[in-house]
């Protein structure tokens, strides 16, 4: 390749900024040092925004020893690191605000979705409902867990408390320790065992 290629004329270098200085440039801020200071390096701590100027040598060093947590306390630094996981913003309980006030206070905002929300059907009353009082919904029972309830002598609107304290009683009742150690209702408490364990299962209590 000739030296007069025009392709020299392509390659670009990387320019040195302490090169391309311009005079007026600032001078570094390390003692004694008369370079020209194009580098910025953070000051610290509550001064964000702020900057040294310092050439390239002297803000390798600066940037070496620069720790942005210089003189903060172990408990102090591990509430920084924790308020950083959200931005630093103040964060709530769900379901509340900041001085207490409930998220109900939110429902004149959502009455035009109140239809939506009948359509949607809301169990656990996550969207509030502006005090209007609703009946619970039937719950529907496969035809095991009907089963059990039957077995536990329940309906199908009993609660979790209503199904732990009716199978205490049954167990009670016809385990062969109550009656004298007589076997004669072994079957009826293993049907009371297995109807509690599916009922258990399926999340009834």
């Amino acid at each position: 390749m000739k030296l007069n290629s025009k392709y020299f004329e392509k390659i670009r270098i990387r320019p040195d900024p302490q090169a391309d200085a311009k005079p007026d440039a600032p001078r570094c801020q390390w003692d004694g040092c008369n370079e020209p200071g194009v580098h910025r390096a953070p000051v610290g701590r509550h001064r964000e925004g702020e900057y040294f100027r310092f050439c390239f040598e002297h803000v390798r060093e600066y940037n070496k020893n620069y720790n942005y947590f210089s003189g903060l306390k172990d408990t102090e630094i591990a509430r920084f690191q924790k308020e950083a996981l959200t931005g630093h913003r103040p964060t709530w309980k769900m379901g509340s605000l900041g001085h207490g006030q409930a998220a109900a206070d939110f429902a004149p905002f959502r009455s035009g979705q109140a239809s939506y929300y009948r359509r949607l059907g809301d169990p656990f009353n996550l969207f509030g409902n502006s005090g209007r009082a609703t009946a619970p919904a039937e719950r529907r029972l496969k035809p095991l867990e009907a089963k059990a309830l039957e077995t536990l002598g329940l309906t199908a609107n009993a609660t979790g408390a209503d199904i732990k304290a009716r199978y205490k009683s049954l167990v009670k009742r016809h385990h062969p320790d109550a009656n004298g150690g007589d076997r004669g209702s072994e079957a009826r408490l293993r049907d009371v065992l297995q109807a509690y364990r599916l009922l258990k299962q399926a999340g009834f209590c």
